[in-house]
């Protein structure tokens, strides 16, 4: 690795930490750079997914709050995520490298569309909550059940296959598979989703570190960057409109997908 490319994945690592404080969608940013620097895509998707994975333990621990009163459905669900995240990484180590190629600007796309239906997804989200809520006020009851179907089992698997095959948009997809099964607050099911997204990813990650796949300096600059990009460049990038953000990101997203798509 040159100095060059050395700052490069640097820079990525401190705006990707940043913009998944905001915005989500990090991996937008990691997986282009590595593959510019010259990684195969699969080692690059790996390496991008270890490298991000503290902001997902952030994430968890500045919802410690609202996951109060959640275990049981934390203890329901946790099996199914780290089920779906093992079957995600899996499907992702035995996919052939040219399958994996073809696969990506598909994904990106989708991710992509899933950072641009975040605000829309979040409003429905809500209204479904606010329509529990009023109901639960009518018959007596309380907070949304803990009461875990297998509706919210295989929404939560899918999205974790997902979330470990690629990562980029998974907080987005299992937050609305969260709202639809779930009668709940929104920051409360936001609290859920980040500390099942944990679950998902490290279950990756343990796979991923053992398959010999990711490029070891290139992870622990993204380590180490992805870090401080959350705390002190996430302080910053509150200031920036969150849609302006979002939509930046999706649009880069884009770009890299036609590229893709052009290239393979």
């Amino acid at each position: 690795m040159t100095i060059a490319e050395a700052l490069l994945v640097t820079v990525a690592g401190l705006l990707a930490g940043a913009v998944n404080t905001v915005a989500g969608g990090g991996t937008l940013i990691t997986y282009p750079v590595l593959l510019l620097c010259g990684l195969p895509p699969v080692s690059a998707n790996i390496t991008s997914a270890i490298g991000l994975a503290p902001g997902y333990a952030g994430g968890a621990y500045a919802y410690r709050r609202e996951l109060g009163g959640q275990r049981a459905r934390q203890f329901a669900l946790g099996p199914t995520a780290i089920v779906g995240g093992v079957a995600g990484a899996a499907l992702l180590l035995v996919t052939p490298p040219g399958s994996f190629q073809v696969a990506v600007p598909f994904l990106v796309l989708a991710s992509c569309l899933l950072l641009l239906a975040q605000p829309v997804l979040a409003s429905a989200v809500a209204r479904r909550t606010e329509q529990s809520r009023t109901e639960q006020s009518r018959t007596g009851q309380g907070q949304g059940s803990d009461r875990v179907t297998p509706l919210a089992h295989a929404g939560v698997f899918v999205a974790s296959v997902y979330g470990a095959y690629f990562s980029a948009g998974l907080g987005v997809l299992l937050l609305a598979v969260l709202g639809i099964v779930f009668g709940d607050g929104l920051q409360r099911l936001n609290g859920l989703k980040s500390a099942l997204s944990l679950v998902i990813v490290l279950t990756a990650v343990v796979i991923y570190a053992a398959s010999g796949q990711a490029s070891f300096g290139h992870t622990l600059l993204l380590l180490v960057a992805s870090c401080l990009g959350g705390t002190a460049g996430g302080a910053f990038a509150r200031r920036l409109d969150a849609e302006v953000l979002r939509r930046t990101v999706a649009i880069l997203g884009t770009v890299l997908a036609v590229v893709l798509f052009l290239k393979g």
